[in-house]
């Protein structure tokens, strides 16, 4: 081993700190061989992703890391050296769901078919939090006029839906796309409108998709339009021209994130870069390496992550059925995986 690397080795040893606590979470450290599938997986396409946001981590420990992993190592093995998995827990069953990049038919100008806004944050939306609620924002003239609108699409239904996504593309008539990113939201808590079904009666839990909803507001839109309201959030983007077509959109670190690598996390409990290790159930299991780059208004828990599945209608549809159980555990830097077991009593 080179001194350049040990002298990597006693930075993350001097430099790794021991996070606080709660008296709820714990951690355990597992070795290598006790993660399903681990010596199977893609360990260059998982390092790759990482190296895609570690640059942006302003931890000492996980830049000494980053920059060895610069330096084209085994991946495999730059993984077993200097990473111990911690499973961390609260105690709540381990929930797995899916989000991707939707595209939605929009133009530049409103018109008969192009009615429905998409808005960038207003000023005073910026200054006051909570603001207006959604159903204030939509049936108020607060918003028009102004010069807000980004573009008009033909859908308000899937308008919604890329609010929750928080990113999508726009196609026009001539072909152009338009990428559109987070740009602000308004305040208000994150209420999902298919446990609202599920309370009413109308679907039972495990029948509730995103396409089933879609389904349900368009075959009922006055109700429909009444059930979107039962969401008081309400999400304001913003235009990323300079993002490349075949890029995918940007996560929370603000660099795209990877279709199949990409997982959203609760930053309360999991470092946003970290890599993950997913062991997902169901009927299509997943055991693999993911980074975590993205964070969501429901996605709240040390065992909660969404799953990025890519751009379009196919990974819509594949990312709205999953709903799966299983468990992830965190790549922590050794030292710092250690730090943060609870201390033994003399």
């Amino acid at each position: 081993m080179t001194q350049a690397l040990w002298r990597i080795i006693l930075w993350l040893g001097l430099w790794c700190a021991a996070p606080a606590l709660s008296q709820d979470v714990t951690h355990k450290i597992l070795g290598f061989d006790d993660l399903q599938g681990w010596a199977e997986d893609d360990h260059d396409a998982a390092l790759a992703v990482f190296l895609n946001t570690c640059p942006d981590m302003k931890d000492p420990d996980w830049g000494a890391l980053c920059a060895l992993a610069q330096q084209e190592p085994d991946a495999r093995a730059f993984f077993e050296l200097f990473f111990r998995p911690v499973m961390i827990s609260e105690g709540k069953t381990a929930l797995f769901t899916g989000y991707f990049e939707p595209e939605l038919s929009g133009a530049l100008q409103p018109s008969g078919r192009y009615r429905y806004p998409v808005y960038r944050e207003p000023p005073e939306a910026k200054a006051s939090n909570p603001w207006l609620t959604r159903r204030q924002i939509e049936t108020t003239d607060m918003m028009k006029g102004r010069g807000l609108e980004i573009a008009w699409v033909d859908d308000p239904v899937e308008l919604f839906f890329l609010q929750i996504q928080g990113s999508g593309r726009i196609r026009l008539g001539n072909g152009d796309v338009i990428r559109v990113g987070y740009g602000g939201a308004n305040g208000h808590p994150y209420r999902s409108i298919g446990v609202e079904l599920v309370r009413r009666g109308v679907y039972k839990a495990h029948q509730v998709s995103a396409e089933v909803i879609k389904n349900w507001v368009r075959r009922n839109p006055q109700e429909g339009r009444e059930l979107l309201f039962h969401n008081p959030s309400y999400v304001f983007f913003r235009r990323l021209d300079r993002l490349p077509a075949e890029r995918g959109p940007l996560g929370a670190m603000n660099r795209s994130v990877t279709e199949g690598r990409t997982i959203a996390v609760d930053p309360a409990f999991v470092p946003l870069g970290a890599p993950v290790w997913i062991e997902k159930a169901g009927k299509a299991p997943i055991h693999r390496l993911m980074v975590a780059q993205d964070t969501g208004s429901a996605i709240k828990g040390a065992q909660r992550a969404d799953i990025f599945f890519g751009t379009g209608d196919a990974a819509g549809r594949a990312a709205g059925r999953l709903r799966d159980p299983g468990r992830m555990v965190v790549l922590m830097p050794i030292q710092r995986a250690y730090a943060m077991l609870p201390e033994q009593e003399p």
